[in-house]
């Protein structure tokens, strides 16, 4: 119901005020000419769209006078009213309140998907790679036109709405949330937004944009679990072109194929077996029979270990990083569901 108010807040405050001039006209009768309810309510709907139909009653003169009053001062307001609200209709603004009250709708029921905050430069390339990989998510943007001119080819939910303003965490679904991206172009906007993300979500997990190191260490102290400078990484990936330019286009070709080709994934620990039944590397190969590379391990206290040993015990809360085809992660995950 509130976000209901929220959409149609236009329309709800046309049809506020017609109630409140129609009300205004019907008690001024009740109390000058001493009238019931109805016939006030009559004379003052008539009186307000000049039908020219005649009075209900004879009137007063303080009953004229209200009448003189009632046209001069409320005729015109009355009249932009309904104009108003017949060009919400006719024009298809509503169509646009419909639409978000539809998506937050949909909203509700997400879970585990990601809010991007902001659909700039940054924010069109996460959302991108979101899609490569089916990743459920939506885009919260301020800028309506920017909307209008991306959300007829997208298969992404577009929101129109200012990350940073209150409660609009909340109506694109941060609780049940798994991660927010952050791409405002401000970082003062990067900040509030992940102080109030982490206020509502404790676990969620934040990704922000910094474009001044000095922001870095404050949008962490404030909640971010990564900090990313865009201009510093595209500037550090061209120098190691240049210097590694085969170990560089490497890990483009992984991470530019995505699913369609080659592809890095993490795997967790409670994904593997049931917890009860402790498993080595080594014996992960043994045990689903596929052609994935595990090519990295995180320990349960953060710590990375690259070509891990294959007699490493697999630990509660820590997580596998595979290399294969997207058809060899797709039979291990497949074979993982089914031997559990």
């Amino acid at each position: 119901m509130i976000v209901r108010v929220k959409v149609f807040r236009k329309f709800i405050k046309l049809l506020l005020l017609i109630v409140l001039i129609l009300s205004a006209g019907t008690i001024g009768y009740v109390i000058i000419e001493g009238w019931g309810y109805f016939d006030s309510f009559y004379m003052t709907l008539i009186t307000m769209t000049t039908v020219g139909f005649g009075e209900v009653h004879e009137l007063s003169d303080p009953g004229r006078v209200f009448t003189v009053f009632l046209i001069v001062t409320c005729f015109g307001l009355f009249a932009f009213t309904v104009s108003a609200i017949t060009a919400y209709i006719i024009g298809g603004e509503y169509k646009s309140d419909l639409r978000i009250l539809i998506l937050s709708k949909k909203m509700k029921k997400m879970k585990d998907h990601v809010i991007i905050c902001g659909y700039g430069r940054v924010g069109k390339q996460v959302s991108e790679e979101m899609l490569l990989f089916n990743k459920p998510h939506l885009v919260l943007e301020i800028d309506e036109a920017l909307i209008k001119q991306y959300e007829a080819d997208s298969q992404v939910p577009f929101i129109n709405g200012d990350a940073t303003k209150e409660g609009i965490l909340e109506n694109v679904g941060i609780e049940n949330a798994n991660a927010i991206v952050t791409c405002l172009p401000r970082d003062a906007d990067n900040i509030y937004v992940v102080l109030a993300a982490r206020e509502i979500n404790k676990t969620i997990n934040i990704i922000s944009r910094a474009s001044s190191l000095a922001s870095v260490s404050k949008l962490k102290l404030a909640g971010a679990n990564h900090v990313i400078m865009p201009d510093s990484i595209g500037g550090s990936h061209m120098a190691s072109l240049i210097n590694n330019p085969e170990v560089i286009e490497f890990i483009d070709a992984i991470r530019i194929q995505g699913k369609q080709g080659v592809n890095m994934e993490s795997i967790g620990y409670e994904n593997l077996n049931p917890i009860h039944e402790p498993m080595k590397i080594c014996d992960l190969q043994s045990k689903y029979s596929t052609k994935v590379k595990v090519v990295g391990y995180k320990s349960p206290d953060g710590e990375y270990m690259i070509n891990p040993d294959g007699n490493i015990l697999i630990k509660p809360e820590s997580k596998l990083i595979v290399l294969g085809t997207t058809e060899e992660i797709d039979l291990l995950n497949k074979l993982m569901i089914n031997k559990r």
